[in-house]
C-alpha cells in the first residue's frame, strides 16, 4: 500500500499573485545586466572605490596603478569598461588619462535597482 505524499491542494484557491507594479523589461534587464557586470570585478570596484577617495573625484591613470597592483595597460582596460558602463568619464591630458567619477551613476543604478526588486516599490 503506497502512501500519498503529495499535499492535497483545494481547487478554489488561487496559485498566483497579482501584479502590482511594471516588471523590468527584457531590455532594461539586458542593459542593467551589463551595467552591473562591469562592476562586477574586484579591481574595478576599487578603482571607483579610489577615484571617490581622490580630491573631486578625479585621479590620473599613473596614481591608480599601484594601489590595485595592476599594469597601466590593464588598469586603463578595467577604467574604459567604468567608462563605457557609465560610471567614470575619462579627459586626456598631455600624455596621461585621467578619470573622474560621474556624479551619481552609483547612486542611480541603485535607485533603479530598488525601484524594480523591492516588493511594491514599482508603481
Amino acid at each position: 500500500m503506497a502512501l500519498d505524499l503529495l499535499p492535497v491542494v483545494a481547487s478554489s484557491a488561487a496559485c498566483c499573485t497579482p501584479v502590482t507594479g511594471a516588471p523590468m523589461s527584457a531590455e532594461d534587464a539586458e542593459r542593467t545586466a551589463r551595467t552591473l557586470k562591469a562592476l562586477a570585478d574586484p579591481a574595478r570596484l576599487r578603482l571607483l572605490s579610489i577615484l571617490a577617495s581622490h580630491e573631486g573625484g578625479e585621479a590620473c591613470v599613473c596614481d591608480l596603478t599601484d594601489p590595485v597592483g595592476l599594469s597601466q595597460p590593464t588598469v586603463s582596460h578595467h577604467l574604459k569598461v567604468l567608462a563605457e558602463a557609465g560610471f567614470v568619464t575619462r579627459d586626456k591630458r598631455g600624455v596621461w588619462a585621467y578619470f573622474t567619477l560621474v556624479p551619481g551613476a552609483a547612486d542611480e543604478l541603485a535607485g533603479h535597482l530598488a525601484q524594480h526588486l523591492t516588493p511594491g516599490a514599482s508603481a
